[in-house]
């Protein structure tokens, strides 16, 4: 399947490290213009820098300083980023962070309650921000990036599981609110990554993480996880025309034949299968969906 976003401008947050450079790059790669965003302006700048070693004269990358849980910053970050390249089509809501590690009870309140601002408020402020735009052109893709704590419950990183669980059922319900338009919204799993947030886990360890989590961490350490790629390739699709009538569905980049969907979006529309309560296609006596 061949994918292409010339044209396309997009903004990903947490973009200067991770999952959500590694979609950058694809995307610079595909021909869209890219405005990253985060908070580490040396992390960032060199994340552009290579970026732009990507880009030909129709494209560039530039990133900007934003905390997605301020509202006036996220403001400015819309604006800026559509008078700079005159057109904004997708969003990457990749910024996120664990948060406290540890029982709740033990949890810094204001450290929980940030994780919360960053994971949920952020994405939601991302998408209040954006939504006029992408309607007053009749066109937005809006990729959501979410994490295991959205189905299934983690003890002792409960601000980020409640964030995770949170914003998918956000997803979902902003596709029924723009039904009828051509502006869809879509979350991502993409599988257990090695990045900055592994390391957390393995350095707060066993007795904070749980040792059920934290030997987990440590086999998915030595193992390698899952790839980058595969999260990066699903934000592709995802983001071209390609994927055009699939909206509010969680959406797994290890275990789903996504590529298929667009041959069964009535079945994908008419049903609860790929929500936030993870009914497989197999669930409901379908066979296309499930490797």
């Amino acid at each position: 399947m061949s994918i292409k976003l010339n044209n396309n401008t997009a903004i990903i947050t947490g973009g200067g490290k991770g999952l959500g450079f590694e979609i950058a790059k694809k995307f610079i790669n595909l021909g869209a213009n890219i405005m990253i965003c985060g908070r580490d302006k040396i992390s960032l700048q060199k994340a552009t820098d290579d970026l732009n070693v990507f880009s030909n004269q129709d494209n560039k990358a530039n990133f900007m300083i934003c905390d997605v849980s301020d509202k006036d910053q996220v403001k400015n970050l819309v604006k800026t980023t559509i008078n700079q390249f005159g057109s904004y089509e997708i969003l990457v809501n990749n910024a996120g962070v664990y948060g406290p590690i540890g029982l709740l009870e033990d949890n810094d309140w204001s450290l929980w309650k940030k994780s919360i601002e960053i994971n949920l408020f952020g994405s939601i402020l991302m998408y209040k921000e954006s939504i006029a735009h992408f309607k007053k052109n009749n066109y937005g893709k809006i990729i959501q990036l979410s994490g295991g704590g959205a189905t299934n419950p983690l003890p002792n990183l409960s601000s980020y599981a409640v964030s995770k669980a949170g914003i998918v059922r956000f997803i979902e319900t902003i596709s029924l609110e723009l039904k009828g338009t051509n502006i869809y919204a879509n979350c991502i799993a993409p599988g257990p990554l090695n990045t900055g947030m592994l390391e957390e886990i393995l350095e707060a360890g066993p007795e904070k993480a749980g040792k059920d989590f934290y030997a987990k961490s440590v086999n998915q350490k030595e193992e390698g996880g899952a790839s980058l790629e595969l999260g990066a390739k699903l934000a592709c699709f995802l983001a071209s025309s390609k994927s055009n009538g699939i909206t509010g569905k969680l959406i797994s980049a290890l275990w789903d034949k996504y590529l298929d969907w667009p041959e069964h979006l009535q079945d994908l529309s008419d049903n609860d299968i790929y929500t936030l309560r993870r009914i497989t296609g197999r669930d409901r006596g379908f066979d296309w969906g499930d490797k």
